[in-house]
This record gives C-alpha cells, sequence and structure tokens, in this order.
C-alpha cells in the first residue's frame, strides 16, 4: 500500500488530547486495509517523528435514522501511534 493512502486524518477527541499530554500518543483515522507496520512507516516518513509502538481497532460504524430511512456510518479504523521521548508532531502542538 501507498504511505499517502495510510493515514486519513488525525482523531481529535478530548481523550485524544489526554492521550497527548500524558504518554506522548496520538492518535489517526487510517485506512481499514493498513496494518501496523505500514502506518509506522508511513508516519516516520511523512511526519518525521519515531515511533515506538502502534496499537490498532476497528471502530463500527453507528446507526442513524433520517425519518423513515434507516443507515449506518461507515466503519473506519483507528490508529493510536506512541510516540519516542521527546518527539513531537505539530500538528497537534497548537492543541
Amino acid at each position: 500500500m501507498d504511505i499517502y493512502q495510510v493515514i486519513k486524518e488525525p482523531h481529535i477527541t478530548e481523550k485524544a488530547n489526554l492521550q497527548k499530554g500524558d504518554t506522548n500518543q496520538v492518535s489517526f483515522k487510517v485506512h481499514r486495509g493498513a496494518n501496523k507496520i505500514e502506518i509506522k512507516k508511513a508516519v516516520e516518513t511523512l511526519l518525521k517523528a519515531k515511533v515506538i509502538e502502534v496499537r490498532t481497532m476497528n471502530v463500527r460504524g453507528k446507526k442513524r435514522r433520517m425519518g423513515r430511512t434507516a443507515g449506518r456510518k461507515p466503519h473506519w479504523k483507528k490508529a493510536i501511534v506512541k510516540l519516542a521521548p521527546g518527539e513531537n508532531i505539530e500538528f497537534f502542538e497548537g492543541m
């Protein structure tokens, strides 16, 4: 898989901000077919940060209704990346 397709966007929530401060972990929405090795390689080359550990999870899409029609949001994959001490990603620094 191409490294430019692995990371889709950063996943910014209140819990993600706490993890950034406490344990130097950042979270991303990633391609559903990406594995931990591809995610680590993509973060290290594109964002130029040393990665210690990658944890992944598949998040199920929630059921939604619009009037009578029932639907579902798409499933997606989340990666929590632990950075080496002293490393940071500038995108997350403004938070």
